[in-house]
């Protein structure tokens, strides 16, 4: 049974089928039989699972199994503790309610590699850090949450999943390395 840690560069796919504008997992990795556990929206970046077993699949990705995934998002603006409050507590986004999540005012992270191209920066509106430690994982949902609380997210990597994590396995952006099951 193969485990993978791949870095997720900024606009690749998270399929191995073609895409007709963007490069996919296929262009990183040519490991046969492998599938990605989650996936990752375009616009973000980091960690992702892949697996060879359907089992341990379906145990990473499926919301039943309550895998914690840990990203840092920076986001536009200066957070106060009112949004982070709201931030960490069931929170409304139209079609449907957050779980309660763990959230984090942090600094810049060292080990985090220069994102190509870069995030727009304004000179009058300051940036910062937050991680944001969920056990679901909606489509877009991290990017939802913050909007809905006034800090728009600007960068978006997804640094652990469950007890996998890019900062003990230090890898840049197109970057995987199989692992030993723990």
């Amino acid at each position: 049974m193969k485990l993978i840690l791949f870095n997720k560069p900024f606009q690749v796919m998270s399929q191995f089928s073609a895409h007709e504008t963007r490069p996919t997992l296929a262009n990183y990795i040519t490991i046969p039989g492998i599938y990605p556990a989650g996936r990752l929206d375009a616009d973000s970046e980091g960690l992702m699972l892949l697996t060879d077993n359907g089992q341990l699949q379906h145990k990473i990705s499926h919301p039943d199994h309550k895998e914690a995934k840990t990203y840092l998002v920076q986001v536009e603006g200066i957070p106060d503790k009112e949004q982070l409050h709201r931030l960490s507590q069931p929170l409304n986004l139209g079609d449907f309610t957050t779980q309660p999540c763990q959230v984090q005012h942090i600094q810049p992270p060292e080990w985090l590699w220069p994102r190509t191209p870069p995030i727009r920066e304004r000179i009058e509106i300051p940036t910062n850090w937050l991680a944001i430690t969920l056990k679901e994982g909606k489509n877009r949902q991290v990017r939802r949450m913050t909007a809905a609380v006034g800090l728009p997210t600007l960068r978006l990597v997804r640094s652990a999943i469950g007890p996998y994590s890019l900062a003990s396995h230090p890898l840049l952006p197109g970057e995987w390395l199989e692992v030993t099951l723990k």
